[in-house]
């Protein structure tokens, strides 16, 4: 034990002591020593429902305003009646090896009929303009993810200048504090713009822009917005005129801004939205600014401060933000990587509240009417990435916002699978919106995919192998059975193998006849993972439950018959049913190795063999990619227990894209200088992939045991982390020195036998253990069993190369913590 404090202290001291050094010390601040030029530049804060990017111009502040629920269009569904009309040919022509005939007739056919999803717009900026402040000297910014703060200082005609910008969690409200070193210094005028359909007015004491959004593809926008701002200054005079605040001479000013629209679900939008925003702006108002502040960040750490991530610190800590990332190829900046880690976590909390809507595309930022993308729901691979560290980073609660667009899906979603497809059941397909539509969505190219609603069902049995929550495997066991029935209505018998596939479908976004734009095909592997892995939770949730025994027997009779996965000619894992993968394809989905993760069908223990062709697939397809694709794939090294690998992935996400650094290439994929992944243009899954990729780095509990530093890469031979969260309800904390654990606990939340897997041996000074013994010791634990893979005759497997673990058991109570000292 002796060892591991002294880690500990030499950590913290470190930190400590480049703190004494310079004001930039190892706080987790993303800072700056100018204002942003651009979007992508400014730093984001938010509650779950508001975001703000602050943009901290001494001269002329601009907060670019969002609220969850403004998009155009209104309620509506994009199913017709002849959406699903060449279902039955496409089948036809796919089982007859007519593939390039299938996708000619699926972009004549198939193209949606109505829309394809509605656009996450912005509300408009505030403006606040500060006369003569250009000539601002000393100046500081810095988004402080500890506390969940922004901040601006400069220095003018001697006096220091200070703003507070945060997005209230309690308050419900933005708040912008502004504040002087000297008396009688804060002047300004505060007023807004927005480029929706709307006016600016000022009413009971209030500055208010209305708005209402914008029509799209043939759909009425009737998302009604107000946005209300108050000032309340501390001396001086604050009154409004000409359509804006003016504040002279205060001592300080306190602005708050309130949005609210007249959404109530995906069908209602009778509210008023006046009358909401009101109600959060009159009540914030009558609280004091330090009171605002410290309940929005007690409310804030209540979540952020439950996992501390230690690498070390140096020198390369006090220097700007962008710089860092600019550098870090060549200074190995470890306190970046953690910094980057926890801004996921900040993201996270601070765009997935309870009871709001899920994070989109952009999470709650983003500035353009007609956003990348339409800033929507894109089901195929980024939604899902938005929730991969919820579980593991211990933020299990903001889940919530998915399962409840899940509930919503499983509604909207019936009518597809009757119109479409004449199946009972729900389905959706690759994308869908605030308004839940599950229609195809874009081209058949990669709209006509029918397993959106089954990759984001997995969410539900993964929440509950973390939380062990059986209410809440009840609440929503409906929701995967419908899911279900769905697939056993439109299973398909292939005629070679006689096995029961999808089809049409495609593997997301790829094409497999070389020279051409196919990608309509039968029976793909990710498709075929998702079938076995929902069929395999939902019979399990129902034998948990004790429900509907024929139904379970019904679902394992049904994986059977499935498709295995398949090794081929080019000894990879085969992408689809025929094998027709190129080892030439770099394409940026990497579809087919869902079961080596999110999924836990493909291992180095239990399935070698498809454990070396997923290896051999990931090779082939290389390192570049977009944002989001390196986040997907530090999570794919990791779980190839590669860490040198994982840890290169890292270094090619935090490489800086659109920065003004002298000298400094900023070209290419990457992050921008806010932090913002960078696809480009920015999507915020790829900051949560990486997120869930450095965790997974450091603990692995899919493959029947809890695995402890699985793929630390040679740039971390020591930290600590705490507070990470593995299936079956434990909690982690760990320190290691030399690449090996020297002080562990562990806090089991539901009891039960618990099983670790570690490169070292070691004591355990207060529980009794016994070495693992091949048994699944925990349901949660409970992996598993695919078919054996079809291998080519061509392929040639390589060894695996993985290096033994040891196992060790210990029986644990619930609610209680359990220390270990290793050697």
């Amino acid at each position: 034990m002796i060892k591991g404090l002294f880690l500990f202290l030499t950590l913290v001291s470190s930190s400590f002591a480049f703190g004494q050094a310079k004001k930039n010390d190892g706080t987790l601040k993303l800072w700056y020593n100018r204002p942003a030029a651009n979007w992508n530049e400014a730093l984001p804060i938010g509650n779950g429902r508001l975001g703000a990017m602050v943009f901290g111009e001494p001269a002329n502040e601009q907060l670019q305003l969002n609220e969850e629920t403004i998009w155009s269009g209104g309620p509506n569904s994009n199913i017709t009646a002849e959406s699903g009309a060449a279902v039955p040919e496409l089948r036809k022509l796919l089982f007859e090896g007519k593939f390039e005939d299938a996708q000619a007739i699926a972009d004549v056919k198939m193209f949606p009929k109505k829309n394809s999803g509605m656009i996450y717009q912005p509300a408009g900026n505030l403006n606040l303009k500060f006369d003569g402040h250009e000539k601002a000297t000393n100046y500081y910014r810095d988004l402080n993810i500890e506390k969940a703060v922004a901040t601006v200082t400069y220095e003018l005609a001697g006096v220091k200048y200070k703003r507070e910008i945060f997005s209230s969690f309690t308050d419900q409200v933005m708040i912008l504090r502004l504040t002087a070193d000297k008396p009688g210094k804060i002047t300004f005028n505060a007023t807004m713009n927005s480029e929706q359909s709307g006016g600016l007015k000022t009413e009971n004491g209030k500055l208010i822009l209305s708005g209402i959004t914008t029509d799209h593809e043939g759909e009425k926008g009737q998302i009604k917005f107000e946005s209300q701002v108050k000032v309340i200054a501390d001396g001086g005079n604050a009154s409004l005129q000409h359509n804006a605040w003016t504040v002279k001479n205060a001592n300080s000013a306190t602005v708050y801004v309130s949005i609210a629209t007249n959404f109530k679900n995906y069908k209602d939008v009778s509210g008023n939205a006046g009358l909401k925003a009101a109600s959060f702006l009159d009540k914030a108002v009558k609280k004091n600014y330090v009171s605002a502040l410290a309940d929005h960040i007690k409310f804030y750490q209540q979540y952020f401060n439950r996992v501390k991530f230690n690498i070390g610190v140096n020198e390369a800590v006090n220097k700007p933000t962008d710089l860092r990332i600019a550098e870090f190829a060549k200074t190995n900046d470890p306190h970046l990587t953690a910094l980057y880690f926890q801004f996921g976590r900040y993201l996270l909390i601070s765009s997935s509240q309870p009871g709001n809507q899920p994070p989109t595309l952009q999470g709650i930022w983003n500035d353009k009417m007609l956003a990348p993308w339409d800033s929507k729901y894109t089901i195929n691979i980024n939604t899902e990435m938005n929730y991969w560290p919820a579980e593991v980073t211990n933020l299990s609660e903001l889940h919530d916002p998915l399962f409840k667009m899940l509930k919503d899906l499983s509604v909207t979603g019936r009518e597809t699978a009757r119109v479409m497809y004449g199946a009972k059941g729900w389905v959706t397909h690759h994308n869908t919106d605030l308004w839940r539509i599950t229609g195809p969505v874009d081209r058949p190219y990669a709209g006509l995919w029918p397993m959106g609603g089954n990759w984001l069902s997995q969410h539900l049995w993964d929440h509950y192998m973390f939380t062990g929550d059986q209410a809440f495997l009840k609440e929503y066991y409906p929701v995967l059975k419908g899911a279900c029935e769905f697939y056993l209505d439109v299973l398909q018998e292939e005629p070679t193998n006689k096995w029961l596939v999808v089809a049409p479908s495609n593997s997301p976004e790829n094409t497999y006849v070389p020279g051409k734009r196919v990608s309509i095909a039968a029976g793909t592997t990710m498709d075929n993972q998702l079938l076995f892995d929902l069929f395999t939770k939902t019979g399990k949730a129902a034998e948990i439950l004790n429900l509907d025994s024929d139904f379970r027997q019904v679902l394992k009779t049904t994986i059977g018959r499935l498709a295995p996965m398949q090794i081929g000619k080019h000894s990879q894992l085969q992408e689809w049913m025929h094998d027709s993968d190129r080892p030439d394809d770099k394409h940026r989905h990497v579809s087919h190795l869902y079961g080596l993760y999110p999924g836990n069908q493909i291992s180095p223990s239990r399935t070698p063999k498809l454990f070396d062709a997923a290896r051999t697939s990931l090779t082939y397809r290389g390192d570049p990619a977009t944002g989001w694709s390196m986040g997907w794939k530090v999570n794919f090294w990791a779980r190839f227990l590669d860490g040198n690998h994982a840890y290169k992935l890292i270094t090619d996400q935090l490489k800086l894209v659109g920065g003004r650094i002298d000298g400094v290439s900023t070209t290419g994929g990457g992050t921008y200088p806010n932090m913002f992944d960078a696809h480009p243009p920015f999507q915020i899954d790829g900051n949560f992939g990486c997120t869930a990729g450095i965790a997974e780095m450091l603990l692995q509990s899919h493959d029947g045991a809890i695995h402890l530093l699985p793929a630390l890469p040679d740039n971390w031979p020591s930290g600590e982390i705490t507070g990470l969260v593995a299936r079956g309800g434990y909690v982690i904390d760990m320190t290691w020195s030399n690449n090996k654990i020297t002080q562990l606990k562990i806090k089991s939340k539901n009891g039960g036998n618990c099983r670790l897997r570690l490169n070292t041996d070691m004591k355990m000074n207060t529980a009794q253990f016994s070495a693992g013994n091949g048994v699944n010791p925990n349901p949660f634990y409970e992996t598993p069993v695919v078919k054996p893979p079809l291998i080519s005759p061509l392929a040639k497997l390589n060894p695996v190369g993985v290096k033994a673990a040891k196992e060790y058991d210990f029986k644990t109570e619930a609610g209680k913590e359990y220390t270990f000292k290793l050697n």
